[in-house]
């Protein structure tokens, strides 16, 4: 079941006011409509909508590129898994259930053919998977944490990674794509917010620890 958001949820994944988010409702440009007295919106249909702009490139290019509007709380896993290879299946089967994106193993076969060029693992307990794809609309994110570490992933500095944030995108998309792997970067560069996150007790927190963090940067 697609999950509804109302108007000031919308609001706030969008950054602008209520009031704009009528305005655009009003104008036929923003997918929602009205049950009884109150909006409600269609979290899927606001996500395709943000890419849909992302990707035109109608929003302003020097506006700022919010994490939020890359990830939800549904794509946010704690992984349990002692392989990089688990630990990316995890992450691939999260994202695989995003529309528009491509089914499990054309996704899974995108990444892994990846990993073969050059491990993702940056060092520092933080590896980044990034693929474009053709077909794809947009720019989504999934965000997976082992507390335990991934031993395997071959990182750059041979050390285990404890965060893993896959990011796949459009072919068109360059530019968002771009924005999209340095706004993350910047994020993880804070030695506490790494704590703050692997030490966080559900998705949810990790989730708000992300949202609050990058408000900050």
């Amino acid at each position: 079941m697609d999950e509804i958001m109302t108007l000031e949820e919308v609001a706030k994944y969008l950054k602008v006011s209520e009031r704009t988010v009528i305005n655009w409702v009003n104008k036929g440009e923003l997918p929602g409509g009205k049950i009884g007295t109150s909006w409600r919106f269609k979290r899927a249909d606001i996500e395709k909508w943000v890419n849909r702009k992302l990707g035109s490139g109608s929003i302003d290019s020097r506006e700022e590129f919010f994490i939020s509007r890359l990830l939800v709380p549904e794509r946010v896993v704690i992984l349990d898994c002692k392989t990089k290879n688990e630990a990316l299946d995890s992450l691939i089967e999260v994202m695989s259930r995003v529309s528009g994106i491509s089914s499990f193993e054309k996704l899974r076969e995108a990444v892994f053919k990846r990993e073969k060029i050059m491990s993702t693992g940056i060092g520092f307990g933080i590896a980044v998977p990034h693929v474009r794809i053709e077909g794809v609309n947009g720019v989504y994110m999934a965000f997976g944490v082992s507390k335990k570490g991934i031993p395997d992933y071959e990182s750059l500095d041979g050390k285990p990674v404890h965060i893993i944030v896959l990011i796949v995108a459009g072919v068109g998309q360059h530019v968002q794509y771009l924005k999209a792997l340095s706004r993350i970067s910047r994020i993880l560069r804070d030695k506490k917010t790494m704590e703050s996150l692997i030490a966080a007790k559900d998705e949810q927190e990790i989730y708000n620890i992300l949202v609050s963090k990058d408000k900050e940067v």
